[in-house]
């Protein structure tokens, strides 16, 4: 509401300043400040999951043929093989049957994906085209071919798994490069989530 003209105030009265608008540096560094408020939280969220929660990675080659095929695309769920949790939440790690992600130092950090056949302690025994464990043979039903050659006998050291992989003529697995130590095992394969057609849970 403007002055009255007639009332002695309308000679001190001084209009309003301009609002004077940021300059474009400010409005740059207020740009930047914004956009990394978001996604720096985001960038560490996204690690934190991908150390300690999951982590997405691809199938390379037949070695787990006729149940993973090469290209196809699987989340890796760490949970329950992290040794840290296990110590308070109980969890097993890794179980006879389970496939799972393993990292070879010795081959210069690459991962393989194989399933678990021996545990710390098992007996493991190849021959007369079945897999042996402590002197018995073990079920394989995700097998569609035997198991040929001879090996073994020999025992899964402590914190060792003894894994191969499901097409058994055509995988490095432990009977090429010994028994895995359990620190080099990254996950559980846990779920399949590309091609289209293949989606769903990993046995």
């Amino acid at each position: 509401m403007y002055p009255d003209p007639y009332n002695n105030d309308y000679q001190n009265f001084e209009p309003e300043p301009e609002l004077k608008r940021p300059s474009f540096l400010a409005r740059l560094l207020h740009l930047v400040r914004e956009t990394l408020e978001t996604i720096v939280p985001a960038i560490l969220i996204a690690l934190l999951i991908n150390l300690f929660l999951a982590q997405a990675t691809r199938v390379y080659g037949q070695s787990m043929e006729p149940n993973l095929h090469t290209d196809q695309r699987l989340i890796v769920e760490k949970v329950s093989y992290n040794r840290y949790l296990r110590q308070y939440l109980s969890f097993e790690g890794p179980e006879r049957g389970d496939v799972i992600v393993i990292r070879l130092d010795e081959q210069g950090g690459e991962l393989l994906i194989k399933r678990v056949i021996g545990l710390p302690g098992d007996v493991i025994e190849i021959h007369d085209g079945q897999v042996f464990v402590n002197g018995v043979a073990l079920d394989e039903p995700y097998l569609t071919s035997v198991t040929s050659g001879y090996y073994g006998p020999t025992t899964v050291p402590p914190l060792h798994v003894f894994v191969m992989g499901d097409n058994r003529s055509f995988s490095n697995d432990s009977r090429n490069f010994g028994a895995v130590p359990l620190k080099n095992v990254v996950g559980r394969a846990w779920f399949s989530y590309w091609p289209p057609e293949q989606v769903g849970f990993i046995h």
